[in-house]
């Protein structure tokens, strides 16, 4: 089977896009053709995949050319951006949503009607899962993914900065939306935080080992809860989560619920950095969670599968 795979907003290395699909289907096989802007991120292309470099957030127009390259001899085109199924070549094979954003089900069905249509109800999200992480610490605590104003930057700088006087780092891992950067790169200067900026996630995931807590906090308008908390759970570390995280969090019991404020998290870090023995359980439980339920190579084959139905294959295809 010959897929391109495509986004144009996306970073080239995100985690569900070319560390879990794409990977999952070069290892059955199958032949990639991946469209991304690899360009305006400084990425250089993995090695076996074709890549097709496109602008960011390029006009519908670009778009349309670039994909009507990037499709050519495909059986399957799937889609990561929404906009893109406005920008789809006239010629092109079966086409795949892989819904990433918050939509209306009115959307979704008109999307349905035309394409197949991929949500986290048909394709799950998933981590890699590590075999045997080592124990949470009570150094320093961690927040894997992007940053922005409502996924809670300022609380993190303000958490930060309380918990000097403790002893313990707050360490970001993840790209910043413009507007925040300078808060961040302030922060740094003065020495409350780490900003490592974008690491790939299999790195993202090690740096991110061992920490006494790993954090998810956003507003209000940010509904659904965020993989970093699986990311988390197959690391052995404990949850610190607002209201979006609470389902994965209570039904694992691997974390502590909050609201999206200073003190009540900060009251959590220090309640945990002097309780090592519920670091470790609440660690451990994540992790067994993760390891039951939310382990990628246990998703991958299934990915695979639909991936070939879809392209109106009917039998496992593997390249020769």
């Amino acid at each position: 089977m010959r897929a391109c795979v495509t986004t144009t907003v996306h970073h080239p290395e995100d985690a569900r896009i070319m560390h879990r699909q794409i990977r999952a289907l070069l290892d059955a096989g199958h032949e990639v053709t991946y469209v991304a802007p690899f360009t305006h991120f400084n990425v250089t292309p993995a090695m076996g995949l074709k890549a097709v470099d496109v602008a960011y957030h390029a006009s519908y127009g670009r778009a349309r050319a670039v994909l009507k390259r990037g499709v050519k001899d495909a059986d399957l085109l799937i889609v990561h951006d929404h906009r893109l199924l406005r920008a789809l070549p006239l010629r092109r094979p079966p086409v795949v949503w892989d819904v990433r954003e918050q939509v209306s089900p009115a959307r979704l069905a008109r999307a349905g009607r035309r394409h197949r249509v991929v949500t986290t109800a048909v394709l799950p999200e998933a981590t890699l899962v590590s075999p045997a992480p080592p124990p949470p610490g009570d150094t320093r605590v961690v927040h894997i993914g992007r940053l922005s104003a409502e996924r809670g930057v300022t609380e993190l700088i303000g958490l930060a900065e309380r918990l000097v006087p403790h002893g313990v780092r707050l360490d970001l891992i993840g790209a910043a939306a413009r507007d925040v950067r300078p808060l961040l790169r302030d922060a740094q200067r003065v020495g409350l935080l780490d900003w490592y900026g974008y690491v790939p996630n299999r790195h993202a995931l090690r740096m991110a080992e061992g920490a006494l807590a790993g954090l998810s906090l956003a507003a209000g308008t940010v509904p659904t809860p965020p993989t970093k908390i699986m990311d988390y759970m197959g690391r052995g570390l404990p949850v610190i989560t607002t209201p979006q995280g609470a389902s994965l969090v209570e039904r694992a019991g691997c974390g502590l619920v909050v609201p999206f404020d200073v003190d009540a998290v900060l009251n959590a870090v220090l309640d945990l950095k002097e309780d090592p023995a519920r670091r470790l359980e609440l660690g451990a439980l994540g992790h067994a969670e993760a390891r039951l339920r939310h382990h990628w190579p246990d998703h991958a084959q299934d990915f695979v599968r639909r991936a070939e139905s879809w392209a109106g294959l009917t039998a496992h295809a593997l390249a020769v």
